[in-house]
């Protein structure tokens, strides 16, 4: 009897722990009784720890969980309750909370069953989707309405057209921008030293970034199209660099998934040509995302070639194969419509809007072209298109080629023109990472003003800005300066910004953002020619070997993070010695307040100084204890110790980084 009880016991157990979802026993005074391994793993405590506290306490919200805890008594059983666990390092799970009593054999009621489902993935699946959606609906319904109101009065339908522009406008500069600085520091931390799961997090940041940019993108110029705003340039260009540096951005991508990229190029087609590149570049870059997107192992061919000329003219056919998933028959003709894709799980699978397609065929056929598709399932896809090109002897304006980072030129000088904190640290470390000297400036005003007092060999102009803009700078350093300095405009405002609204202000070149690296260096590269110019090492010491030791900083990362750049090391410093002191003010005021929140916030933000700084790793660690002990609560009593800890080290840390600012100011006068 006693054996069989044992292995029903054992039983019992062995079903608890087969739930992948955390599930808690409670006693009728709300105190843990029981709990399997997912609860442990949720939590990040140990099943002695959780044993015997209150069960409200790992929510963010204790008195709503109370709440619904009682309604369990009250009802019997609750089902399916959103709340929010929260692990002991501060990670918070999204739950569904189901709940009911168990009872003795007598019907006393003993305690509470506590199931918590994670919901975390499902919810944020579901708001990506809601808002894919909602830009979606937006875009397609200012459309329709402005359609609609076409019907019955022009001049309505003007304005609407105008409004709806103008709006998309603001909301493209308004997404862009943030997005530039998400994507960019991304790339910028992913070249410094990582652990594996650090470049994981990362590595999933930034794609989630450039395909929330893809949709973006896609939706602005389906409503461009829309509205009649889609223009083409007729302008002189070499077909064959345009392609290849067109190509060279899908190379990192085809190379992690392993594929082959072969490029069949006509030799026979003239060299210059009389059309779009920028929009010819789009039609190609949407094929072969799409080839890349839904291929996963193979290869993926881009073949030009010229079908005919005459001696005005030259018909060129370009085409992608991709060896994919392919296409089902009954989806052929309507997959250049918007918003379709091959399937319902396409998008589930893939991603993606829908709309690339439908955009590249309103792209080629207003150009006078045509586009086909051929598709077999499981075997591959080839989207080709055809279109004519006027002939020229003119020579092909100048284009940017990708290039290499050439370390060696160091020698140029930049001006960056930009409005936004986060924008302006950004271009300072790439422009830092180049090896190039900037310095920036808050409006196009004061870029004049530093252009008077200083020389410089380019200007990054971004165009949106308080007081003088980017077109107005650009205006009077031409017209009023006389300076053919070359000026780059920079700009997140996709669709308002065309080469020739920059051209005509005297711009000489235009880059979006999200800023690519490469394609900033090269287009500084094509206008500033440089020679090679290698300075002599200006780098001093700041710290000698015999104080190095007694000191609690060390600022050897910095030095290393900033290439040992006398005015970078003093802008960090500087920062550091005023954000630190109200910080230690503020975790000594919370922990005498027991206002545990502001004390967690507090040492949160302390953290990653101390890496940066060089103090020891002992003092980031006490941090961490006390964010842990903020959090959960326990072990309070060790809290005083570790903050005074912190205190003395960040106040040591203040008076050292004082006398190195000095320094560095002096030495490098």
């Amino acid at each position: 009897m006693e054996a069989a009880r044992r292995h029903e016991s054992q039983y019992a157990r062995s079903l608890i722990e087969a739930s992948l979802d955390p599930l808690i026993t409670i006693s009728t005074e709300g105190k843990i009784t029981d709990m399997n391994e997912a609860t442990i793993n949720i939590t990040g405590l140990k099943k002695e720890k959780l044993t015997g506290t209150d069960f409200f306490n790992y929510f963010t919200e204790p008195q709503k969980a109370q709440e619904v805890y009682q309604e369990v008594f009250a009802k019997g059983s609750v089902a399916d309750f959103p709340l929010t666990l929260r692990h002991k390092d501060g990670k918070l799970t999204d739950v569904l909370f189901n709940g009911s009593v168990y009872k003795d054999d007598r019907g006393n009621v003993l305690g509470v069953v506590i199931v918590a489902r994670d919901v975390t993935d499902q919810k944020r699946i579901a708001t990506e989707l809601t808002e894919a959606k909602v830009f979606a609906e937006l875009a397609t319904g200012i459309a329709e309405e402005a359609k609609s109101k076409a019907e019955s009065a022009t001049r309505i339908a003007e304005d609407a057209v105008k409004a709806k522009q103008q709006f998309l406008s603001n909301m493209s500069h308004e997404i862009r921008t943030p997005m530039n600085a998400i994507i960019g520091f991304t790339k910028v931390v992913l070249k410094t030293e990582l652990n594996e799961k650090q470049k994981e997090y990362l590595n999933a940041i930034k794609i989630s970034g450039d395909a929330l940019i893809v949709l973006i993108n896609d939706i602005l110029d389906l409503a461009k199209v829309d509205s009649g705003k889609m223009t083409f340039e007729h302008t002189p260009f070499k077909l064959a660099a345009s392609i290849s540096a067109m190509l060279h951005l899908f190379e990192t991508k085809i190379q992690e998934k392993n594929l082959e990229l072969v490029k069949e190029y006509d030799s026979k087609i003239p060299e210059v040509l009389v059309g779009d590149p920028v929009r010819l570049h789009q039609i190609i870059l949407n094929l072969v995302s799409n080839a890349v997107k839904f291929t996963t192992k193979g290869k993926i061919t881009v073949s030009v070639r010229l079908l005919s000329e005459d001696e005005a003219k030259a018909t060129i056919e370009f085409a992608v194969t991709d060896t994919g998933i392919g296409i089902p028959k009954n989806r052929m003709e309507h997959i250049f419509e918007n918003f379709q894709q091959a399937s319902s799980g396409t998008a589930r699978l893939y991603g993606g809007t829908g709309l690339g397609l439908a955009i590249v065929k309103q792209l080629v056929e207003p150009q006078g072209g045509s586009i086909h598709v051929k598709s077999k399932i499981d075997e591959g896809s080839t989207f080709s298109f055809i279109l004519s090109f006027l002939k020229t002897k003119a020579g092909a304006e100048l284009e940017t080629e990708i290039v290499a980072l050439d370390t060696e030129i160091k020698n140029i000088k930049v001006l960056v023109v930009e409005d936004i904190a986060l924008n302006q640290l950004l271009m300072k470390t790439l422009l830092d990472d180049f090896g190039f000297e900037r310095d920036i400036a808050n409006n196009g005003k004061i870029a004049i003003e530093k252009l008077e007092a200083k020389s410089y060999d380019i200007i990054l102009m971004d165009l949106q800005m308080p007081e003088m803009n980017g077109f107005e700078a650009t205006e009077y350093i031409r017209n009023k300066m006389n300076s053919n300095i070359p000026i780059i405009a920079l700009t997140a405002d996709v669709t308002t910004v065309d080469l020739a609204k920059c051209k005509a202000v005297g711009m000489n070149d235009y880059i979006a953002k999200p800023v690519d690296e490469r394609l900033l260096y090269s287009k500084i590269m094509s206008l500033v020619k440089k020679p090679i110019f290698l300075k002599p090492d200006a780098s001093k010491k700041v710290e000698n070997d015999a104080t190095k030791k007694s000191k609690c900083t060390d600022l050897h990362y910095l030095a290393h993070r900033t290439k040992s750049d006398p005015a970078l090391m003093m802008e960090m410093i500087s920062l550091y010695l005023e954000q630190t002191p109200p910080l230690v003010s503020a975790m000594k005021k919370s922990l005498k307040d027991k206002d545990w929140d502001l004390l967690h916030s507090a040492v949160h933000k302390m953290i990653p100084s101390f890496s940066i700084m060089g103090i020891s790793v002992d003092f980031e660690n006490m941090a961490k204890k006390v964010q842990e002990y903020a959090c959960t609560q326990q072990q309070t009593e060790g809290i005083p110790d570790l903050v005074l800890k912190l205190e003395t080290i960040c106040t040591r840390a203040c008076e050292e980084l004082e006398e190195e600012f000095n320094i560095i100011k002096n030495t490098n006068q």
